[in-house]
């Protein structure tokens, strides 16, 4: 019946739903990355299967502490494995056999403790009866304390008082033990009616394993559509994802070469404006200095007149005069102009070439190479279509695969014939539970019983202690004693009495339980705390001499495989998946089933058909090309830009003109007056009033700044572009070249890597599926810890409730038992002390006693208890 209901489990396990219907519209999902399968749902399972036993736990750990004295050898596992692989017929049938002996040997080896206490227990109950036979017999014949006669003695009173104590203390003893014995049978009662409690639990967590595993199951296939989603995603995304990748890598190649490009046209721009600027700075400049050169000729003109004068030759004027005459004329060739920029030539003929190149639009010529760089993603998606559609159908037919695999087992059968004989067993149980609180009531009246004959005893001791207490007179002689005193005395006896009918009895139960509770605690309980047992249930070929291990034997017809039920129970205890357990890989390989199920095979192959063709990518056309070539050819190394930087450079004038003027005015000064001097100061007024009109301006204007300035810059720049333009125009075309013959011939290599890297993404969401549900199913779902529970429970209901309040019992009354000797001794002796005696003694000792004379007559220490003993004339 159990293998069929582990076969019930199995079809659950295999038991799944129809996915769940997929979203009408598409939901974006998260970048590639790790898949978020979420929370396997979980049932939540209420067995605590853990016992407390609260304060009487004491009693149970001195107990085990006895069996530990008692018992000190390990467990016999090697004992138990022989003994059950002989199944005990051999040892029997063959007892003379040297192994078989051997093995008896051990076996009483073993339970030699047992052995000796049972003895002794047996010895107990065999002779108590017959003591007590012979004691009654000898009583009668006035022996063994029978006769009503007592010697007085001088410590008689310290006698009874000794006696008392002993006697009181011994049935404090007693009274403990029964006590213990007591609670152990009232545990033992109260914990049958938690057995149903337990029992009910069990059942229901059995109900929730049953109910839960479906979903679970459910909830592992529905989740598919997490993975499929998320390829579903990536491959409607494939332009951005692939092609993307497969952009970013050439960008890294052919951006530069476009970028060099978009900058030599923006040279080319710049190139233009630089010459505008020149041809305008230079007009400006040769207009300014051409006014100030016809001025500063005049000027000079002039002067060379005015010095024609005969008052500044030699003959016709003293020596200082002709002398400044000489040094003006000398130095009249300084007032002229510096910076003569109408030599310069004008930059007309670059500035048409450049026109004409910019005629063609290199910036947007650049623009489409990028655009067309920039539309690899695309191309991706329209070169990968059909791929595309196959892997979607692929996925398809990979969900359609999962959902009939689940409708071809018979689930809610299965699971209700599992749940029906879950029912069945607890109906059976429930059945039971009249029975069990039936015997567990007559156990309760035979314990109490028992209990009741100890109590009996007792409180005969009790009563005849307190009534010889309370009944006892100093001053009365053992004949003249009072009635309470003799009560107490009787009471006593008739302890003595019961001790001897009951002690038998008591002590039979004490050996009977001692045996059976001692050895479950020592063969059960203790071995299942340490796992012992398990090795004796894992031995190998213990059931069938042909199955290694006899669980996968019987199960799975492989014995060879690794599953113990050690292995079983710890992998439940940890609350793990059903399947990890039981190993049920060896029925239902999930890995293969997935694996061969989920083809990722045949979406590598479909993903690394693609083929990608950039050839359609044209980074710069012929006509951009020519439009550098042309650049290249504008004639920009045919200007000297020498000659500009170095007029640029110079100043205005040769001369400072007032500082000429000045020194004019200082050798006109020395000149004598007349006309020649009148005529020199005017053109010294002229020199000045040319400086503040003309050069001051044009040192200061800011038309005539910015012309020198933007002259000086465009010059500047139009050199350094100038500068090996041809050179860096080939460069760029090679690097273009480079660039397209990369894109057009040797990016195979770069398509199959990053290709290569999307395949390994987009099976890595398979793969990412796959080990979560081996990891769930391992798990999560559908996790046995009510089977543990259920052996644990079994322990707790076996160990805990029985054999420990079993043993606590046992111990409490046998103590009892035993000091049932000592209280016959003490009670016996302490009755002579409490109950009226026939006869007394006068002295116990006459050599004491100083007497005159000794009677002659034949009463010697005798008297009758009616009357008072006579007195003697000496007394």
């Amino acid at each position: 019946m159990w293998k069929t209901g582990i076969l019930l489990l199995l079809w659950v396990l295999l038991a799944s739903s129809e996915l769940q219907q997929e979203e009408k519209e598409s939901r974006r999902l998260p970048p590639p990355g790790k898949l978020d399968f979420g929370y396997v749902p979980a049932g939540v399972y209420e067995t605590l299967a853990h016992y407390e036993p609260g304060p009487i736990g004491i009693l149970f750990q001195m107990v085990q502490a006895f069996l530990c004295v008692v018992q000190p050898n390990a467990f016999p596992q090697e004992l138990i494995v022989k003994l059950a692989k002989d199944k005990f017929g051999a040892i029997q049938a063959e007892y003379q056999k040297p192994e078989n002996i051997v093995l008896t040997l051990q076996a009483i080896y073993y339970e030699i403790g047992f052995l000796v206490c049972a003895a002794v227990g047996l010895l107990f109950a065999v002779l108590m009866p017959l003591v007590g036979l012979f004691f009654c017999l000898c009583r009668c014949c006035d022996n063994c304390g029978g006769e009503m006669h007592q010697r007085q003695r001088k410590n008689a009173d310290c006698q009874r008082g000794l006696l008392g104590t002993l006697l009181f203390s011994t049935s404090l003893v007693i009274t403990i033990g029964v006590l213990c014995a007591y609670a152990a049978n009232q545990n033992l009662s109260s914990q049958v009616k938690n057995i149903r409690r337990l029992v009910n639990s069990n059942m229901r967590d059995l109900h929730t394993f049953a109910n839960d595993t479906p979903m679970q199951i459910d909830y592992l296939i529905s989740q598919y559509a997490t993975a499929r989603n998320k390829v579903v995603y990536d491959l409607d995304n494939i332009g951005p994802l692939l092609g993307g990748r497969i952009h970013d890598q050439l960008h890294k190649e052919v951006h530069p070469a476009l970028d060099r490009v978009l900058n030599m046209a923006g040279a080319m721009r710049e190139t233009k404006e630089a010459l505008e600027n020149a041809n305008a700075g230079l007009e400006v400049l040769q207009e300014g200095t051409g006014k100030l050169n016809f001025n500063l000729s005049l000027v000079r003109t002039s002067i060379n007149r005015t010095l024609n004068d005969p008052g500044c030759r030699d003959e016709d004027s003293d020596a200082t005069t002709a002398q400044l005459c000489r040094n003006i004329r000398q130095s009249l060739s300084e007032v002229q102009i510096s910076a003569n920029f109408t030599r310069l030539a004008k930059v007309n003929a670059q500035l048409k070439k450049m026109n004409d190149v910019l005629k063609t639009d290199l910036s947007a010529v650049v623009q489409r190479g990028y655009s067309s760089l920039n539309n690899t993603p695309h191309m991706v998606i329209e070169q990968t279509r059909s791929v595309v559609e196959n892997v979607q159908g692929l996925m398809d037919g990979i969900g359609n695969n999962i959902s009939g695999f689940s409708k071809a087992f018979p689930v809610q059968t299965s699971l209700s014939n599992f749940t029906l004989f879950i029912s069945h067993v607890h109906a059976k149980i429930e059945d039971h539970y009249p029975e069990i609180d039936q015997m567990d009531f007559y156990r309760w009246i035979g314990c109490i019983t028992l209990c009741c004959m100890v109590v009996l005893v007792l409180a005969f001791n009790y009563l005849g202690l307190l009534c010889g207490t309370l009944g006892y007179d100093k001053h009365a002689s053992p004949t003249t004693r009072g009635c309470i005193s003799n009560t107490g005395g009787t009471m006593l006896m008739a302890g003595v009495g019961f001790s001897f009918i009951f002690s038998w009895v008591l002590m039979g139960v004490v050996t009977a339980t001692f045996l059976v509770g001692g050895n479950m605690e020592k063969l059960v309980c203790e071995p299942f705390h340490t796992r012992d047992v398990f090795k004796v249930v894992d031995t190998p070929f213990l059931v069938n001499p042909d199955w290694r291990n006899f669980i996968p034997g019987y199960m799975y017809n492989d014995s060879d495989l690794e599953l113990t039920a050690e292995s079983i129970y710890s992998t439940c205890k940890e609350n793990k998946g059903i399947y990890s357990a039981m190993r049920l890989d060896k029925v239902f390989n999930i890995s293969s089933f997935l694996n061969t199920t989920v083809f990722t095979r045949d979406v590598v192959g479909h993903l690394n058909g693609v083929r990608i063709d950039l050839r359609g990518i044209i980074l710069l056309e012929a006509e951009g090309k020519q439009n550098l070539l042309d650049f290249s050819e504008a004639g920009l190394s045919e200007i000297n830009y020498a000659e500009y930087l170095e007029e640029v450079n110079k100043g205005v004038t040769v001369v400072d003109l007032r500082s000429f003027a000045r020194e004019l005015e200082a050798q006109t000064d020395l000149m004598p007056r007349g006309g020649l001097q009148t005529a020199l100061k005017g053109h010294i007024g002229t020199l000045r009033q040319i400086h503040a009109q003309q050069i001051v301006p044009m040192e200061q204007a800011m038309k005539y700044v910015r012309a020198r300035s933007a002259l000086n810059q465009s010059m500047r720049f139009l050199e350094r572009t100038a500068s090996d333009l041809p050179n860096k125009v080939l460069a760029i075309l090679d690097a273009i070249e480079a660039a397209q013959y990369l894109i057009s011939q040797n990016a195979t290599n770069l398509i199959n890597r990053e290709t290569g890297r999307f395949t390994s993404t987009i099976v890595s969401y398979f793969h990412q599926y796959i080990e979560w549900v081996k990891t769930s199913l391992a798990l999560e779902v559908a996790p046995c810890k009510p089977f543990s529970n259920m052996v644990d429970t079994a322990e707790i209901i076996t160990c805990s409730f029985l054999v420990d309040s079993m043993n606590t019992f046992w111990m409490g009354l046998g103590c009892s038992t035993l000091f049932l000797l000592p209280s016959i001794i003490l009670a016996v002796k302490l009755a002579k002390h409490y109950r009226r005696m026939d006869t007394e003694d006068v002295y116990d000792d006459i050599e004491t006693v100083p007497m005159k004379t000794i009677p002659t007559y034949d009463t010697m220490n005798r008297f009758p208890r009616a009357s008072a003993p006579p007195r003697h004339i000496d007394w």
